[in-house]
């Protein structure tokens, strides 16, 4: 109980800290708020589990590969934003850049509708596992459960109500990272009484599944591409900066997750389904399943509400106006309804890092074009654009759902 409540202390006073202290009005923090919480998002939640599953005793070391890439695809994403959008500002509509940089738009619209469907996925996932249905029962009421949410905000952004959609997409951000924080710490403060007790970890099966199922999960650490479109909030130099920031916090709260996730990853191997995490928590202290259920269905809504709103701004600027706001939230509801229907919370998570993974194959094309136009990198920075971009097809291509 003692750890339950020093946890819950820490985590609203993290999160009344970021909302209301002087970090709130940071220009550098709210630029570094965005991309940060769509990466310490749902995966923060799934990681852990899945990847004990697979990888045993290695799952930190699993987990360091993965932010590694996509630290790596972040600088593609930050070469972009130096040096290409001043080239894509002066380029003509017909001109092949132009093209290239559309069709990327384009796919990061798709993609983000695929996310609304994987965030409200996991939402509901998160919601009914107190109820302990019997998987029939539960797979069609998550399925009703999310098409009516989906519905639902297609009926406010069709009212008019795109700003309320904002301050709901917002106003979570700082109640997650606080959950985050007392997550941490439960964790670290079970590490110090326990600290002489002998540790069993499971065995690790490392092999070709093993990288597909990590390529699978690349979209538990991606939404660092969100600073590429804060143009007409930010300059260019605080967003690399602020990408930089929130590459570099997330990367250390998931490697430190992992760490002290250690003295149950021997249980959290086998637990079922993508809320497994629940059940590691409470093993850590009484309540604390409940605290992470708090942070979990806040922080689902909001970044489903936010990719809503990215995918549906994305839709209307790449037609040039001709499809609507409103018309691009009915699209995006409408790919992420067929997508809830035909996948289950396993699928959707590496459909959605498929979807993402072809949206950074894209970015790195684009980094290669402006590179060779602009002669603006060494030919080892331009290999390493293309050797990435292959990553990203391998990922699109063989990206596995980890149930």
């Amino acid at each position: 109980m003692l750890i339950f409540l020093i946890a819950l202390v820490l985590a609203v006073a993290t999160a009344a800290g970021l909302a209301f202290g002087p970090a709130s009005r940071s220009p550098a923090w709210t630029a570094t708020v965005t991309p940060l919480a769509s990466i310490i998002g749902s995966g923060f939640l799934i990681c852990g589990p899945l990847l004990a599953h697979e990888f045993g005793g290695g799952a930190a070391l699993a987990m360091g590969a993965l932010l590694a890439l996509a630290y790596a695809l972040g600088a593609v994403v930050r070469f972009n934003i130096a040096r290409l959008e001043p080239l894509l500002a002066e380029a003509g509509f017909h001109d092949p850049i132009s093209w290239c940089a559309r069709a990327a738009q384009g796919m990061l619209a798709v993609a983000y509708a695929v996310s609304v469907a994987y965030y409200l996925k996991l939402l509901a996932e998160f919601a009914l596992k107190p109820l302990d249905l019997a998987p029939g029962p539960h797979a069609l009421v998550s399925k009703i459960a999310v098409t009516s949410i989906i519905v639902m905000l297609g009926a406010i952004a069709a009212s008019g109500g795109h700003r309320w959609m904002e301050r709901l997409a917002h106003a979570t951000v700082s109640l997650k990272i606080g959950v985050i924080a007392g997550m941490l710490a439960a964790l670290a403060l079970y590490w110090l009484l326990r600290w002489n007790r002998p540790v069993v970890l499971p065995s690790a099966r490392v092999g070709p599944q093993s990288v597909a199922l990590l390529l699978g999960l690349l979209v538990t650490v991606q939404g660092f591409e969100t600073s590429r479109y804060l143009g007409r909030t930010y300059d260019a130099a605080l967003r690399i900066r602020s990408m930089r920031y929130a590459q570099w916090l997330s990367s250390a709260i998931y490697i430190a997750f992992l760490l002290l996730l250690t003295p149950f990853l021997g249980p959290a191997s086998r637990v079922q389904g993508v809320a497994g995490i629940l059940d590691i928590m409470d093993l850590a202290a009484p309540f604390m399943g409940v605290l992470v259920l708090v942070g979990a269905l806040s922080s689902q809504l909001s970044a489903a509400v936010a990719d809503s709103i990215g995918s549906a701004g994305l839709a209307s600027e790449v037609s040039r106006g001709r499809l609507s706001l409103v018309a691009g939230f009915l699209a995006s509801a409408g790919l992420a309804i067929a997508v809830v229907w035909l996948t289950d919370p396993f699928q959707v998570v590496a459909l959605a890092s498929r979807a993402f993974a072809l949206y950074y194959m894209m970015q790195c094309a684009l980094a290669y074009l402006g590179a060779r136009r602009l002669s603006a990198a060494r030919p080892l920075a331009r290999a390493g654009f293309v050797l990435l971009g292959l990553i990203s097809l391998l990922a699109a291509a063989i990206g596995a759902p980890a149930g």
